[in-house]
């Protein structure tokens, strides 16, 4: 035990076990009832016990407490007497309590230390496991675009002289196409370097949410200004506690994945919905859906199955994990299911700030 732990248990004791002492003499003074003063000590004893370290405080305060009762609270009065008629049982009987109380108390104390450390163990055994699942993404979706650029440049150079004009500029096209798409994974890396990692949180501040939607829908058709999106929102005003930048990102990386992967060219529909203790965000496409299988794990960063379109984007991978990571960070949920023609994106955030 160290001596700031000495004299925090000293301290704690002498202060509690005072201010008990002036109960004990309030009630005294008006019962002449020592059994009402021990009760009294029991309850002095169980918060030493519960809020210094270890076991000897606990057990200190109740020796105190019971020779104090005898020598101050029992006649004759400020006198230590063992004499007297049914002493032995009865404070032979507080101090066993008393004692017990405290080595209950403190067992419980430490319990409840060791659940907070595996809890935190846990916390920390879930960042490792989303890290490496970064990380695999990252691996992924940076190395698919990055092959299409090489390849498509390699070919453009190669060709040069001999291309058609409207082949050449397929290949410039699909290279802004794989340009824009590593652009976007460069803000996602951006994005996480904006939350906490020491205790994945964000810094919050009241904004319109009507406005951050039409930041990120306009965001969003600068990259694909092919894509159609309907967007509703509630009349009312809405303030919410965000990171708008981040939110931002949240929109426009599961936009992007009902544009990249639904299979359709229906408009993608964009809905905001006012609950009674939060607000839902809702992502819909009419397309094929997402399989069964990976419903999931479709946030884990793992996304790598096979585009059935043929396309260079096999996943949305990093970018689902990073809106899993932002949304968590927010104190929201967020989740993913099929509906009868296509699938449906929906995350949560609170109406008002949570406290840590």
């Amino acid at each position: 035990m160290t001596k700031r732990v000495l004299w925090t248990n000293v301290i704690i004791t002498v202060l509690i076990m005072g201010l008990f002492t002036l109960a004990a003499q309030f009630f005294f003074h008006y019962s002449r009832n020592s059994t009402s003063v021990a009760i009294i000590y029991v309850l002095a004893v169980m918060l030493v016990a519960r809020y210094c370290t270890g076991y000897i405080p606990g057990i200190v305060a109740s020796v105190f407490g019971v020779f104090f009762v005898n020598y101050v609270y029992t006649y004759p009065y400020m006198n230590f007497s063992l004499s007297i008629d049914g002493y032995p049982v009865t404070f032979s009987g507080m101090l066993i309590v008393s004692i017990i109380t405290s080595t209950l108390t403190t067992r419980f104390k430490k319990q409840s230390q060791l659940i907070n450390e595996q809890e935190k163990l846990l916390v920390e055994a879930e960042k490792e496991t989303m890290r490496a699942n970064l990380l695999r993404a990252v691996s992924h979706d940076l190395r698919t675009p990055l092959t299409g650029i090489i390849g498509m440049s390699k070919a453009y150079l190669d060709g040069a002289d001999t291309l058609p004009e409207e082949e050449k500029a397929e290949m410039v096209a699909s290279i802004q196409e794989d340009a824009n798409w590593l652009l976007n994974m460069v803000e996602n890396l951006l994005a996480v370097t904006r939350i906490r990692v020491g205790d994945a949180k964000v810094t919050t501040t009241p904004e319109l949410l009507e406005e951050v939607v039409s930041e990120a829908v306009l965001r969003f058709k600068k990259r694909l200004p092919h894509a159609s999106v309907r967007v509703q929102v509630p009349e009312e005003v809405l303030v919410v506690p965000m990171d708008a930048t981040l939110i931002e990102q949240v929109i426009i990386n599961l936009l992007e994945n009902a544009a990249y992967h639904s299979g359709s060219q229906e408009p993608i529909e964009l809905s905001v919905e006012r609950w009674p203790h939060e607000v839902a965000f809702f992502v819909r496409d009419s397309g094929r859906g997402i399989d069964p299988d990976r419903l999931g794990t479709i946030f884990d960063g793992g996304g790598t199955d096979s585009n059935v379109s043929g396309d260079s984007h096999k996943g949305m991978g990093i970018g689902l994990s990073i809106c899993k990571t932002i949304i968590n960070a927010h104190h929201g949920t967020i989740e993913a299911r099929n509906r009868e023609k296509g699938a449906e994106f929906m995350f949560t955030l609170p109406l008002e700030e949570k406290k840590a």
